[in-house]
């Protein structure tokens, strides 16, 4: 599988980037892509994203792996960072990849915070998206944002710092909370109508189970596949995640070439 590593320019933010091809790909040929994004303090080389590309890949997907802002090899100061500042610079990747010669049908999918920046930038681009697969989506962090928690760390909602500070020592500005209290997660699961498929341990101890059961029921056409036992990382059952998510692929690319053909 060949990988080939570049940057996006997104309004002078230079956002760190790797394409897996499928693996026996030559040059020319055609192919589904998936975007795969990590999460909150995350990076695009954790354990569970590689083993989501190397699977997906191993069976005729490329794979689009991307550091948002303020993290891993990405421009921005982490302690700058929104989740909305991640939807607008999951645009740009999303834009780019849809305008690829090679790519037939596109799909989004995100880990944690990366989970719930899908979830937005989903309900944006029904038009490209085949379908959208958030992983452990982190939408209790509009919640913690509603009643002043976040990290590890409390405040006061009525009356947010200019900055806050963790335990592990690094911090974030109050922008981030402010903007996490109105992030429209309903409004956004209501009005993507493709497939989804919601992936989520359920001893999950960052992110309760229970996001994404309320999330299967907000969208009309998704499916929540339980990792049991498992965490916020899926250390117990990578396994299980990773043939969930290339069957979902799989079942939609059949889906959407039937259609294409009848």
């Amino acid at each position: 599988m060949e990988t080939k590593e570049f940057y996006l320019d997104h309004d002078g933010i230079a956002l760190h980037a790797k394409l897996t091809m499928p693996e026996g790909y030559q040059e020319g040929e055609t192919c589904p892509l998936l975007i795969l994004q990590h999460g909150l303090t995350g990076h695009m080389e954790e354990t569970h994203i590689l083993g989501i590309t190397r699977a997906a890949a191993e069976n005729g997907f490329a794979v689009l792996r991307t550091e948002l802002y303020g993290h891993g090899k990405s421009g921005g100061e982490f302690r700058n960072h929104t989740v909305l500042k991640w939807v607008d610079e999951l645009q740009t990747v999303i834009t780019w990849a849809a305008g690829q010669a090679f790519v037939t049908n596109l799909y989004l999918a995100g880990h944690s915070q990366g989970g719930l920046a899908v979830i937005l930038a989903g309900a944006m681009y029904t038009d490209l998206l085949t379908a959208i697969i958030p992983m452990s989506p982190a939408t209790v962090i509009r919640k913690g944002a509603e009643e002043g928690r976040i990290l590890g760390s409390t405040y006061d909602p009525a009356h947010v710092p200019e900055e806050v500070t963790f335990p592990n020592g690094a911090s974030l500005r109050g922008s981030y909370m402010r903007a996490a209290r109105f992030l429209p997660v309903e409004e956004s699961a209501r009005h993507f109508q493709g497939p989804v498929l919601l992936v989520h341990g359920d001893a999950d101890e960052s992110v309760p189970y229970a996001c994404s059961l309320e999330l299967a029921e907000q969208y009309t056409n998704a499916r929540l596949f339980t990792v049991p036992g498992d965490d916020h990382g899926y250390h117990r059952h990578l396994d299980m995640v990773t043939e969930a998510v290339v069957c979902f692929l799989k079942e939609c690319e059949e889906k959407k070439n039937g259609q294409a053909d009848a």
